[in-house]
Protein backbone atom coordinates (compact mmCIF):
# COMPACT_ATOMS: atom_id res chain seq x y z
CA UNK A 1 0.00 0.00 0.00
CA UNK A 2 1.17 3.84 -0.96
CA UNK A 3 1.80 5.64 1.88
CA UNK A 4 -0.53 8.81 1.74
CA UNK A 5 1.32 12.06 1.17
CA UNK A 6 0.99 15.08 3.70
CA UNK A 7 -2.40 17.02 3.20
CA UNK A 8 -2.40 19.08 0.50
CA UNK A 9 -2.87 23.26 0.11
CA UNK A 10 -6.13 22.66 -1.51
CA UNK A 11 -7.78 21.25 1.46
CA UNK A 12 -8.92 24.31 2.88
CA UNK A 13 -10.48 24.61 6.38
CA UNK A 14 -14.16 24.50 5.13
CA UNK A 15 -13.56 21.08 3.56
CA UNK A 16 -14.73 17.94 5.37
CA UNK A 17 -13.07 15.62 3.12
CA UNK A 18 -10.32 15.60 0.71
CA UNK A 19 -9.95 12.71 -1.78
CA UNK A 20 -6.89 12.90 -4.52
CA UNK A 21 -6.60 10.27 -6.48
CA UNK A 22 -8.45 7.76 -4.39
CA UNK A 23 -7.35 4.50 -5.80
CA UNK A 24 -8.58 0.89 -4.07
CA UNK A 25 -7.87 -2.62 -6.33
CA UNK A 26 -9.06 -5.71 -5.15
CA UNK A 27 -6.51 -8.58 -6.06
CA UNK A 28 -7.18 -12.42 -6.38
CA UNK A 29 -5.22 -15.35 -4.28
CA UNK A 30 -2.21 -15.03 -6.15
CA UNK A 31 -1.88 -11.18 -5.47
CA UNK A 32 -2.89 -10.16 -9.00
CA UNK A 33 -5.15 -7.17 -9.88
CA UNK A 34 -8.80 -8.45 -10.00
CA UNK A 35 -11.20 -5.46 -9.54
CA UNK A 36 -10.37 -1.44 -9.54
CA UNK A 37 -13.53 -1.17 -7.67
CA UNK A 38 -12.07 2.62 -7.34
CA UNK A 39 -9.93 4.35 -10.16
CA UNK A 40 -7.88 7.43 -9.52
CA UNK A 41 -11.23 9.58 -7.96
CA UNK A 42 -10.89 13.12 -6.86
CA UNK A 43 -13.65 14.77 -5.15
CA UNK A 44 -14.07 17.43 -2.31
CA UNK A 45 -16.71 17.62 0.49
CA UNK A 46 -17.28 20.85 2.17
CA UNK A 47 -19.05 21.84 5.45
CA UNK A 48 -22.64 21.99 5.93
CA UNK A 49 -23.03 20.69 2.31
CA UNK A 50 -24.83 17.35 1.34
CA UNK A 51 -22.84 15.33 -0.73
CA UNK A 52 -24.24 12.74 -2.75
CA UNK A 53 -22.57 9.42 -4.13
CA UNK A 54 -24.49 7.82 -7.16
CA UNK A 55 -23.97 4.84 -9.49
CA UNK A 56 -25.15 1.72 -10.73
CA UNK A 57 -24.54 -1.28 -8.37
CA UNK A 58 -20.95 -2.34 -8.02
CA UNK A 59 -19.97 1.09 -9.59
CA UNK A 60 -17.68 2.10 -6.18
CA UNK A 61 -20.03 3.90 -4.07
CA UNK A 62 -20.14 1.09 -1.37
CA UNK A 63 -16.14 1.08 -1.10
CA UNK A 64 -15.91 4.72 -0.99
CA UNK A 65 -17.67 5.05 1.74
CA UNK A 66 -15.30 2.28 3.57
CA UNK A 67 -12.76 4.00 2.50
CA UNK A 68 -13.65 7.31 3.98
CA UNK A 69 -14.50 5.34 7.70
CA UNK A 70 -11.14 3.01 7.42
CA UNK A 71 -12.45 0.06 7.31
CA UNK A 72 -10.68 -0.23 4.23
CA UNK A 73 -7.37 1.27 2.97
CA UNK A 74 -6.68 2.71 -0.02
CA UNK A 75 -4.11 1.31 -2.89
CA UNK A 76 -2.97 4.60 -3.74
CA UNK A 77 -4.07 8.14 -3.28
CA UNK A 78 -4.51 10.61 -0.61
CA UNK A 79 -7.86 10.46 1.98
CA UNK A 80 -8.30 13.00 4.83
CA UNK A 81 -11.47 13.70 7.40
CA UNK A 82 -10.78 16.85 9.61
CA UNK A 83 -7.47 17.32 8.27
CA UNK A 84 -6.42 14.03 9.84
CA UNK A 85 -6.30 10.45 8.24
CA UNK A 86 -9.80 8.21 8.69
CA UNK A 87 -8.01 6.20 11.19
CA UNK A 88 -7.44 8.17 13.56
CA UNK A 89 -9.53 7.15 16.22
CA UNK A 90 -10.42 10.86 17.65
CA UNK A 91 -11.36 11.23 13.98
CA UNK A 92 -14.18 8.87 14.04
CA UNK A 93 -15.57 9.77 17.06
CA UNK A 94 -16.88 12.79 14.68
CA UNK A 95 -18.67 10.97 12.34
CA UNK A 96 -21.87 9.37 12.17
CA UNK A 97 -22.63 6.03 10.02
CA UNK A 98 -26.14 4.54 9.04
CA UNK A 99 -24.90 1.13 7.00
CA UNK A 100 -26.71 -0.40 4.10
CA UNK A 101 -28.08 -3.31 6.11
CA UNK A 102 -29.02 -2.19 9.73
CA UNK A 103 -26.43 -4.58 12.17
CA UNK A 104 -28.50 -4.46 15.31
CA UNK A 105 -28.49 -7.05 18.35
CA UNK A 106 -31.97 -8.17 18.02
CA UNK A 107 -32.62 -9.12 21.35
CA UNK A 108 -32.40 -5.40 22.40
CA UNK A 109 -35.08 -3.43 22.59
CA UNK A 110 -34.93 0.31 21.01
CA UNK A 111 -33.54 2.09 24.41
CA UNK A 112 -31.15 -0.54 25.32
CA UNK A 113 -29.86 -0.12 21.59
CA UNK A 114 -29.55 3.86 21.97
CA UNK A 115 -28.28 3.35 25.26
CA UNK A 116 -25.86 0.56 23.92
CA UNK A 117 -24.10 2.90 21.36
CA UNK A 118 -24.31 5.77 23.71
CA UNK A 119 -22.16 4.10 26.03
CA UNK A 120 -19.67 3.59 23.12
CA UNK A 121 -19.05 7.17 22.88
CA UNK A 122 -18.99 7.66 26.49
CA UNK A 123 -21.77 9.20 27.10
CA UNK A 124 -23.07 9.65 31.11
CA UNK A 125 -26.36 7.70 31.88
CA UNK A 126 -28.00 10.82 32.01
CA UNK A 127 -27.50 12.23 28.81
CA UNK A 128 -27.82 9.03 27.46
CA UNK A 129 -31.27 8.56 28.42
CA UNK A 130 -32.24 12.52 27.31
CA UNK A 131 -30.75 11.57 23.77
CA UNK A 132 -32.45 8.39 23.61
CA UNK A 133 -35.86 9.92 24.26
CA UNK A 134 -35.47 12.66 21.69
CA UNK A 135 -34.67 10.33 18.80
CA UNK A 136 -37.18 7.84 19.40
CA UNK A 137 -39.24 10.62 19.35
CA UNK A 138 -37.91 12.13 16.26
CA UNK A 139 -38.03 8.62 14.00
CA UNK A 140 -41.15 7.41 15.11
CA UNK A 141 -40.75 4.96 17.14
CA UNK A 142 -41.84 6.08 20.40
CA UNK A 143 -44.73 3.48 20.79
CA UNK A 144 -42.69 0.35 20.20
CA UNK A 145 -39.47 1.27 22.31
CA UNK A 146 -39.90 -1.85 24.36
CA UNK A 147 -40.18 -4.69 21.62
CA UNK A 148 -37.10 -6.17 20.84
CA UNK A 149 -35.64 -4.75 17.41
CA UNK A 150 -35.36 -8.51 15.89
CA UNK A 151 -39.21 -7.73 15.42
CA UNK A 152 -39.04 -4.48 13.20
CA UNK A 153 -39.54 -4.49 10.05
CA UNK A 154 -36.86 -3.43 7.63
CA UNK A 155 -38.40 0.33 7.76
CA UNK A 156 -38.38 0.25 11.39
CA UNK A 157 -34.53 -0.86 11.43
CA UNK A 158 -33.83 1.62 9.24
CA UNK A 159 -35.47 4.29 11.36
CA UNK A 160 -33.70 2.78 14.56
CA UNK A 161 -30.55 2.86 12.44
CA UNK A 162 -30.77 6.49 11.89
CA UNK A 163 -30.95 6.85 15.48
CA UNK A 164 -27.87 5.10 16.68
CA UNK A 165 -25.90 7.13 14.11
CA UNK A 166 -27.01 10.34 15.65
CA UNK A 167 -26.39 9.22 18.96
CA UNK A 168 -23.34 11.14 19.61
CA UNK A 169 -24.20 14.48 17.70
CA UNK A 170 -21.70 13.72 14.88
CA UNK A 171 -20.07 16.24 12.60
CA UNK A 172 -19.69 14.25 10.13
CA UNK A 173 -23.01 11.65 8.75
CA UNK A 174 -22.74 9.01 6.43
CA UNK A 175 -25.95 7.35 4.83
CA UNK A 176 -25.89 4.72 2.76
CA UNK A 177 -28.95 3.48 1.39
CA UNK A 178 -30.97 5.84 4.41
CA UNK A 179 -34.16 5.69 2.68
CA UNK A 180 -34.31 1.94 1.95
CA UNK A 181 -37.44 0.00 3.21
CA UNK A 182 -39.09 3.09 4.62
CA UNK A 183 -42.61 4.04 3.61
CA UNK A 184 -42.95 6.80 1.71
CA UNK A 185 -43.84 9.02 5.10
CA UNK A 186 -40.33 7.76 6.44
CA UNK A 187 -38.36 8.83 3.22
CA UNK A 188 -39.86 12.72 3.92
CA UNK A 189 -39.15 12.70 7.24
CA UNK A 190 -35.42 11.29 6.47
CA UNK A 191 -34.86 14.10 3.77
CA UNK A 192 -36.48 16.60 6.11
CA UNK A 193 -34.06 15.86 8.77
CA UNK A 194 -31.05 15.72 5.96
CA UNK A 195 -31.72 19.30 5.61
CA UNK A 196 -32.16 20.01 9.18
CA UNK A 197 -28.55 18.94 9.94
CA UNK A 198 -27.39 20.31 7.02
CA UNK A 199 -28.84 23.87 7.96
CA UNK A 200 -26.97 23.32 11.36
CA UNK A 201 -23.51 23.05 9.89
CA UNK A 202 -23.40 19.08 9.74
CA UNK A 203 -21.67 17.50 6.70
CA UNK A 204 -24.15 14.55 4.77
CA UNK A 205 -22.86 12.18 2.37
CA UNK A 206 -25.36 10.23 0.83
CA UNK A 207 -25.70 7.35 -1.01
CA UNK A 208 -28.66 6.38 -2.72
CA UNK A 209 -30.31 5.12 -5.50
CA UNK A 210 -33.37 6.76 -5.26
CA UNK A 211 -32.74 10.02 -7.50
CA UNK A 212 -35.46 11.74 -6.79
CA UNK A 213 -34.27 11.88 -2.90
CA UNK A 214 -31.16 12.72 -3.54
CA UNK A 215 -32.37 15.27 -5.95
CA UNK A 216 -34.67 16.62 -3.21
CA UNK A 217 -31.46 16.80 -0.49
CA UNK A 218 -28.02 17.16 -2.65
CA UNK A 219 -25.95 20.12 -3.32
CA UNK A 220 -23.82 18.06 -5.27
CA UNK A 221 -23.52 14.73 -6.07
CA UNK A 222 -21.22 12.20 -7.95
CA UNK A 223 -21.51 9.83 -10.47
CA UNK A 224 -19.43 6.93 -10.55
CA UNK A 225 -19.93 4.08 -13.31
CA UNK A 226 -16.83 1.18 -13.31
CA UNK A 227 -14.68 3.01 -10.18
CA UNK A 228 -14.24 6.20 -12.22
CA UNK A 229 -15.79 9.34 -11.99
CA UNK A 230 -18.19 10.08 -14.71
CA UNK A 231 -19.89 13.42 -13.39
CA UNK A 232 -19.27 16.18 -10.48
CA UNK A 233 -21.39 19.07 -9.79
CA UNK A 234 -24.11 20.82 -8.07
CA UNK A 235 -27.60 19.22 -9.12
CA UNK A 236 -28.50 23.30 -10.44
CA UNK A 237 -25.76 23.06 -13.22
CA UNK A 238 -26.04 19.15 -13.82
CA UNK A 239 -29.77 19.03 -14.86
CA UNK A 240 -30.34 22.44 -16.78
CA UNK A 241 -31.64 22.09 -20.03
CA UNK A 242 -30.10 24.95 -21.31
CA UNK A 243 -31.85 24.29 -25.04
CA UNK A 244 -35.48 24.65 -23.37
CA UNK A 245 -37.55 27.34 -21.64
CA UNK A 246 -40.24 26.75 -18.93
CA UNK A 247 -42.87 29.40 -18.38
CA UNK A 248 -45.33 29.24 -15.39
CA UNK A 249 -48.38 31.46 -14.40
CA UNK A 250 -51.74 31.08 -13.21
CA UNK A 251 -54.37 28.87 -14.37
CA UNK A 252 -55.61 30.68 -18.16
CA UNK A 253 -58.48 30.53 -20.44
CA UNK A 254 -58.43 28.83 -23.71
CA UNK A 255 -58.75 31.75 -25.52
CA UNK A 256 -55.32 33.57 -23.54
CA UNK A 257 -54.07 30.14 -24.31
CA UNK A 258 -54.77 30.16 -27.47
CA UNK A 259 -53.33 33.79 -28.13
CA UNK A 260 -50.17 32.84 -26.03
CA UNK A 261 -49.83 29.51 -28.28
CA UNK A 262 -49.57 31.71 -31.69
CA UNK A 263 -47.37 33.69 -29.89
CA UNK A 264 -44.76 31.41 -29.27
CA UNK A 265 -45.07 29.77 -32.80
CA UNK A 266 -43.94 33.13 -34.78
CA UNK A 267 -40.65 33.07 -32.20
CA UNK A 268 -39.60 29.30 -32.22
CA UNK A 269 -41.03 28.44 -35.47
CA UNK A 270 -42.79 25.25 -36.31
CA UNK A 271 -40.31 23.67 -32.98
CA UNK A 272 -43.00 22.21 -30.34
CA UNK A 273 -45.02 23.91 -28.32
CA UNK A 274 -46.70 22.58 -25.27
CA UNK A 275 -49.48 24.14 -22.83
CA UNK A 276 -50.42 22.03 -20.41
CA UNK A 277 -51.25 21.80 -16.64
CA UNK A 278 -48.76 21.09 -14.01
CA UNK A 279 -48.94 18.04 -11.95
CA UNK A 280 -47.65 17.23 -8.18
CA UNK A 281 -45.12 14.47 -7.99
CA UNK A 282 -46.75 11.02 -6.41
CA UNK A 283 -45.16 11.43 -3.34
CA UNK A 284 -46.86 14.61 -2.28
CA UNK A 285 -50.12 13.49 -3.19
CA UNK A 286 -49.29 10.46 -0.81
CA UNK A 287 -48.69 12.22 1.96
CA UNK A 288 -51.51 14.79 1.64
CA UNK A 289 -53.95 11.63 1.36
CA UNK A 290 -51.99 10.04 4.54
CA UNK A 291 -52.34 13.71 6.68
CA UNK A 292 -55.86 14.04 6.24
CA UNK A 293 -56.47 10.28 7.43
CA UNK A 294 -54.80 11.21 10.40
CA UNK A 295 -56.12 14.11 11.01
CA UNK A 296 -59.28 12.35 11.23
CA UNK A 297 -57.77 10.22 13.74
CA UNK A 298 -57.38 7.08 12.50
CA UNK A 299 -55.77 4.36 14.30
CA UNK A 300 -52.42 2.40 13.00
CA UNK A 301 -50.08 -0.02 14.32
CA UNK A 302 -47.16 0.63 12.57
CA UNK A 303 -44.22 3.56 13.41
CA UNK A 304 -45.59 6.88 13.89
CA UNK A 305 -44.81 9.82 12.13
CA UNK A 306 -41.60 11.13 13.34
CA UNK A 307 -41.57 14.79 15.42
CA UNK A 308 -39.82 17.55 14.79
CA UNK A 309 -35.60 17.25 15.08
CA UNK A 310 -34.19 16.25 18.61
CA UNK A 311 -33.83 19.10 20.39
CA UNK A 312 -29.68 18.52 20.84
CA UNK A 313 -28.98 18.14 17.34
CA UNK A 314 -30.33 21.50 16.46
CA UNK A 315 -27.79 23.09 19.25
CA UNK A 316 -31.05 24.10 21.38
CA UNK A 317 -30.58 24.98 25.03
CA UNK A 318 -32.81 22.90 28.09
CA UNK A 319 -36.09 24.31 28.50
CA UNK A 320 -34.27 24.53 32.35
CA UNK A 321 -31.72 25.81 31.23
CA UNK A 322 -31.17 28.49 33.80
CA UNK A 323 -28.23 28.52 36.35
CA UNK A 324 -30.67 27.80 39.19
CA UNK A 325 -32.19 24.85 37.52
CA UNK A 326 -29.35 23.21 36.82
CA UNK A 327 -27.77 23.46 40.18
CA UNK A 328 -31.16 21.76 41.14
CA UNK A 329 -30.56 19.42 38.87
CA UNK A 330 -27.34 18.38 39.50
CA UNK A 331 -27.69 18.46 43.32
CA UNK A 332 -30.86 16.27 43.04
CA UNK A 333 -30.23 12.57 44.72
CA UNK A 334 -30.48 10.58 41.63
CA UNK A 335 -32.92 7.70 41.77
CA UNK A 336 -30.93 3.92 41.02
CA UNK A 337 -31.36 3.52 37.51
CA UNK A 338 -32.31 -0.52 37.67
CA UNK A 339 -34.71 -2.10 40.79
CA UNK A 340 -32.88 -3.46 43.91
CA UNK A 341 -31.88 -7.29 43.39
CA UNK A 342 -33.41 -8.11 46.90
CA UNK A 343 -36.83 -6.69 48.22
CA UNK A 344 -36.45 -4.66 50.85
CA UNK A 345 -37.99 -5.36 54.11
CA UNK A 346 -39.76 -3.06 56.75
CA UNK A 347 -38.10 -2.63 60.35
CA UNK A 348 -39.53 -3.99 63.45
CA UNK A 349 -41.13 -2.21 65.81
CA UNK A 350 -38.73 -1.72 68.84
CA UNK A 351 -39.44 -3.48 72.11
CA UNK A 352 -40.78 -1.70 74.79
CA UNK A 353 -38.92 -2.55 78.41
CA UNK A 354 -42.24 -4.10 79.95
CA UNK A 355 -42.69 -6.32 77.10
CA UNK A 356 -38.97 -7.04 77.17
CA UNK A 357 -39.15 -7.81 81.22
CA UNK A 358 -41.69 -10.40 80.65
CA UNK A 359 -40.19 -12.52 78.21
CA UNK A 360 -37.44 -12.78 80.48
CA UNK A 361 -39.62 -13.63 83.66
CA UNK A 362 -41.17 -16.56 81.46
CA UNK A 363 -37.99 -17.72 80.77
CA UNK A 364 -37.09 -17.95 84.56
CA UNK A 365 -40.10 -19.50 85.69
CA UNK A 366 -40.10 -22.06 83.18
CA UNK A 367 -36.23 -23.13 83.84
CA UNK A 368 -37.10 -22.95 88.02
CA UNK A 369 -37.71 -26.25 89.96
CA UNK A 370 -40.67 -27.26 90.73
CA UNK A 371 -41.41 -25.90 94.35
CA UNK A 372 -42.66 -29.18 97.07
CA UNK A 373 -46.31 -29.78 97.82
CA UNK A 374 -47.73 -28.51 100.79
CA UNK A 375 -48.26 -31.38 104.22
CA UNK A 376 -51.21 -32.89 104.19
CA UNK A 377 -54.06 -32.79 106.85
CA UNK A 378 -53.23 -35.40 109.90
CA UNK A 379 -56.51 -36.41 110.63
CA UNK A 380 -57.51 -36.80 107.03
CA UNK A 381 -53.86 -38.91 106.69
CA UNK A 382 -54.71 -41.15 109.56
CA UNK A 383 -58.94 -41.80 108.38
CA UNK A 384 -57.46 -42.44 104.71
CA UNK A 385 -54.80 -45.36 106.58
CA UNK A 386 -58.26 -46.79 108.45
CA UNK A 387 -60.01 -47.59 104.99
CA UNK A 388 -56.81 -49.48 103.76
CA UNK A 389 -56.54 -50.87 105.97
CA UNK A 390 -60.09 -52.22 106.72
CA UNK A 391 -60.68 -52.98 103.00
CA UNK A 392 -57.51 -54.66 103.22
CA UNK A 393 -59.07 -57.06 106.02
Amino acid sequence: MATEPPPQASSGSENVIVVRGLTKVFKDFWNRPQSYAVNNVDFDVRRGEVFGLLGPNGSGKTTTIKLLLGLLYPTRGHLELFGRSPRHVATKERIGYLPEESYLYRYLNARETLSFFGNLFRLNRIERRKRSEQLLEMVGLKNVVNRPVGEYSKGMQRRIGLAQALINDPDLIILDEPTAGLDPIGCREIKDLILALARRGKTVVLSSHLLADVEDVCDRVLIYYGGRRQAQGSLKELLAETQRTRIVSPALSDAAKTKVRELLKSEVGEAEVRIDNPTQNLENYFLNVVEQARKANQATSGALAGNQVAAYLRGEAEEDASPDRKLERLTRPQAPSEPPDEPTTTPAPPVDERTLERLTQTETIESAPVPAPEPEDPEESERLLSSLVSKKK
